[in-house]
């Protein structure tokens, strides 16, 4: 899944749970708008090769998300 929120990151990972904690990612990827590089780039990139994990467990306030993708649905 591709989680993008409403800040300058982006996350993408398998989706594990929804609950009132926000959306629950494993082995998340992150793209930091702020750092460089352009976060369509790194989704395509991450659809052709596979995520680069960075971290196992990650929640997603639902107030921070703005759109959420399945990662199967973006063209390399």
């Amino acid at each position: 899944m591709v989680v993008e929120t409403g800040g300058g990151l982006t996350y993408i990972g398998r989706f594990d749970t929804e609950d009132d904690a926000g959306v629950h990612l494993l082995n998340v990827g992150v793209h930091d708008a702020g750092a460089g590089g352009s976060k369509d780039e790194y989704v395509r990139r991450s659809a052709k090769f596979g995520v680069r994990a960075e971290r196992p467990h990650l929640v997603v306030p639902h107030q921070e998300v703005a759109r959420i993708t399945k990662l199967v649905e973006i063209e390399p």
